[in-house]
This record gives C-alpha cells, structure tokens and sequence, in this order.
C-alpha cells in the first residue's frame, strides 16, 4: 500500500470513526517514542510484524523522528542474520522507563509474550497494542487498538498502514485537515477517483 492508496483509505474512512482511532493510536505511539533504540516492536511466534517496522523506519527517516525507528524483536532470530534483524526476545527483559514495546498480535498474544510485556510494564516501559481482540494484552496495554476480524472497513494490514502514517504526521497538518471539513474530504476523493474537472 502506498502513500497515495493510504490518502484514499483515509478519505473514505474519515466519517466512520476508523480514522480519529488510528490517529488517537499513532499520535499515542509517536508521542512515547521519543528515545532513539526505545521503540521494540514485537509480534507473534509465527508473524513478526516486518511490513509495520518498515513502515515505522519510512516515517522516522523522513519525518525527522528517530524514536519512531523501531527495534524488530523477533521470536527465532537466525545467528547469522544481520545486528539489526537478530535482536531476540531477551530484548524485552531490558525493557526499562522511558522506552515503549509496540506488540502487533491479530491473533491472540501466547503465555511466554504475555509474561514479558507484564515484565516490561513493571519496569516502566510503556506498552502499546495493535491486536485482533485479545483482551488479556489489551488489558496489559496502556493505549490499545482493537482490529477484530469481523471488522468489515478496515483489515489488520489496513490499520497498520493507517497507524504508521498517524504517528509520522505533524499534529498542525491533522488539525488543518480536521478543519477542511467532510465536503473537502469528499471533493478530493472524488478528483482522485475520477480525475479533475474541466472548466
């Protein structure tokens, strides 16, 4: 998905509520991570969430944010992967104040994760979740964001792509955009759609 196909989803989304949830969701994520190196994403065992933590690194880079450049934890990083792509789960036990652990879980969360993001909060890292309805790590999370499957708008990638995009805009620019009103919103959706008009 790429930035203009985000615009679209945006657009569309903007009068169901999808939208301010993301954004309340993105705006929480760039707000905590401030801290280059405090930002660890984590996923389950068989999904870590490689598509979101580019994502992150995109928006770090151009939005001149560099604690929104994360930390790819992974469950089975192989010995001979590169420093940035062999960080395990023992990275999680460091956790400490003033850093942030992003779990990214549409399925539900397993024990072992469960238990570490528990530690990570009593160490006061702060913790964030993107999940598909998992009560046990909503109930761990400070700010959650629930994408059930059932959800016929926005699929779990869907919220990913719109969650990342939040967290690197400037709050001014949503505030503008806020302002344009929805027959903005809808005017520009329908030229991207169909093209300018002709006067």
């Amino acid at each position: 998905m790429d930035a203009e196909q985000v615009t679209m989803l945006r657009e569309v989304l903007a009068a169901t509520g999808w939208l301010d949830r993301t954004q309340e969701f993105g705006r929480a994520l760039r707000v905590t991570s401030r801290t280059p190196g405090g930002l660890m994403l984590v996923g389950t065992p068989g999904d870590d969430p490689w598509h979101l933590a580019a994502h992150l690194d995109d928006e770090s880079r151009l939005g001149g944010l560099p604690g929104l450049a994360p930390t790819l934890v992974r469950w089975a990083p192989p010995p001979d992967a590169p420093p940035h792509l062999k960080v395990g789960l023992e990275r999680l036990e460091e956790a400490r104040r003033g850093e942030t652990l992003f779990v990214v879980a549409e399925e539900e969360a397993p024990v072992p994760l469960l238990e570490r993001v528990d530690d990570a909060r009593r160490t006061g890292a702060v913790i964030l979740a993107l999940e598909g309805g998992d009560e046990e790590l909503r109930g761990l999370a400070h700010e959650a964001l629930t994408v059930p499957a059932s959800e016929p708008l926005v699929s779990f990638d869907g919220a990913q792509h719109l969650v990342s995009a939040a967290a690197g805009e400037d709050p001014a620019a949503l505030r503008a955009e806020r302002g344009r009103g929805l027959r903005g919103r809808l005017a520009r959706l329908l030229e991207t759609v169909s093209g300018p008009t002709l006067d």
